[in-house]
């Protein structure tokens, strides 16, 4: 959530900030601007009025005291008219609050002023280069392909359990998952990051903190009372749609010491997606599921170090790449293209022989103090200091279902098979996928 007073003290400035994002968040703007004026307003004058009322109260106990009964009454009767005014200007405070916190959970971040202008994908910048694509002397195939001629991927037997839009790794293929997910956990834990094993459902004001709810619901799986039989579980759930969610709120309506900070954690879960608006996207293969593996990072700083820290967890999660010798690029999104929650991101792609172009693995975003203001996280610098909000930031440490479709189309050779990345082996145990131990 944006910080409201901006809407007072730099309007245009905001508008200007989200129209580089999409013409249609303005007019979301304007109607913020406009119900946090009659807001504020009205909580000024209900300030006034409870502050009056007090003076009054106290006013009439002094009546009291000195033995003067008819002007104590008559102090009283202006308290009750007082109190009839007040209570009418509640009504209207509170029923502005819902329509107003509704109006501020709509707008996105805003762009941190490094970012490059731009509309859509096609405006994104290269950063870097990692290592460059290998060419091959026989046309590769795709992993789909490949892993269903070794018969460690099977889609088939997937859409029999689930449907579409769902996988199925056998043998060789489960096992490399698996170590993929190990893998990758110790490395982040080497770089200082603490595991956690969070839950896949959670209560709709979690995904309202990290900006998941209420503009991506019909993204959404959403469980209706699943907790019918246990008080402590009922309500509204919904699967996680990446570990973000779970890592993120875990500071919510905290208050941290400044020397806690920063805080870098790690998980990995499946993930839940439907994936709605999407038909007919990437239909094929592991790249778009509705259920899908990863490993998230999510780090919580203070203010002025989130940009730095930005380029760290970047690293982090580019080291699994440079590690795994997988060709890769890394591009900084422009205003157009940026997540709802962002204020600055890298995307990871890895490069995908069969189409000749690169694929996201990992977006990594600094979110500044947009999270935080929903979930009412914050730090305090030293014991007298007033409390102030934090930084979030998050990125996938990377996406596992493309790792592996990565791996299988980077490394597979001429006859069919598939070479392990040396690091995996010792997790995976074998060096290669071939038909004959697939």
């Amino acid at each position: 959530m944006i910080d409201s007073s901006l809407l007072r003290k730099t309007p245009e400035k905001v508008a200007s900030s989200l129209r580089s994002r999409n013409e249609r968040y303005v007019s979301s703007l304007e109607a913020a601007i406009k119900i946090e004026a009659e807001h504020r307003t009205l909580l000024q004058e209900v300030e006034a009025l409870r502050s009056k009322r007090n003076a009054l109260s106290q006013s009439v106990g002094k009546a009291k005291a000195a033995g003067a009964a008819e002007e104590a009454q008559k102090l009283l009767e202006e308290v009750g008219l007082l109190k009839s005014t007040m209570e009418e200007k509640e009504k209207s405070l509170a029923a502005l609050s819902s329509p107003l916190k509704e109006t501020l959970l709509s707008l996105p971040n805003l762009p941190h002023e490094s970012v490059p202008l731009g509309r859509n994908e096609e405006d994104n910048r290269p950063v870097r280069f990692g290592l460059k694509p290998i060419p091959f002397d026989f046309k590769p195939l795709d992993h789909q392909t490949i892993g269903e001629r070794l018969k460690i991927l099977d889609f088939a037997a997937a859409a029999k359990l689930s449907g579409s839009r769902f996988s199925l790794w056998r043998g060789p293929g489960a096992r490399l998952m698996s170590a993929l997910v190990r893998w990758s956990l110790d490395l982040h834990r080497s770089a200082g990051y603490e595991e956690i094993w969070p839950p896949y459902l959670v209560k709709p004001e979690i995904l309202e903190g990290t900006g998941q709810l209420p503009k991506f619901k019909e993204d959404l799986y959403h469980l209706e009372n699943p907790g019918k039989e246990n008080s402590q579980a009922a309500g509204d759930m919904y699967l996680i749609p990446t570990a973000e969610v779970p890592l993120t709120n875990l500071v919510r309506d905290e208050i941290l010491p400044l020397e806690s900070l920063p805080i870098k954690m790690t998980a990995y879960t499946p993930c839940f997606r439907q994936e709605a608006g999407s038909y007919g996207k990437d239909v094929r293969g592991l790249i778009r599921n509705h259920q899908f593996d990863k490993v998230e990072l999510v780090w919580i700083t203070r203010p002025e170090d989130s940009l730095s820290a930005l380029e760290s967890l970047t690293e982090d999660a580019e080291r699994i790449l440079k590690t795994l010798e997988i060709p890769y690029r890394i591009i900084e999104l422009c205003t157009g293209d940026l997540g709802f929650a962002s204020r600055k991101t890298y995307d990871l792609e890895v490069w995908m022989p069969s189409e000749q172009k690169y694929r996201e693995i990992s977006s990594c975003s600094d979110c500044g103090d947009f999270q935080a203001r929903r979930m009412n996280a914050r730090l305090r610098r030293t014991p007298k200091a007033s409390p102030e909000f934090v930084h979030t930031l998050n990125g996938s440490g990377v996406a596992i279902g493309r790792l592996f479709a990565a791996i299988l189309e980077n490394f597979q050779e001429k006859d069919g098979s598939v070479a392990i990345p040396k690091p995996l082996v010792p997790y995976a145990g074998f060096e290669r996928i071939a038909v004959s131990n697939a």
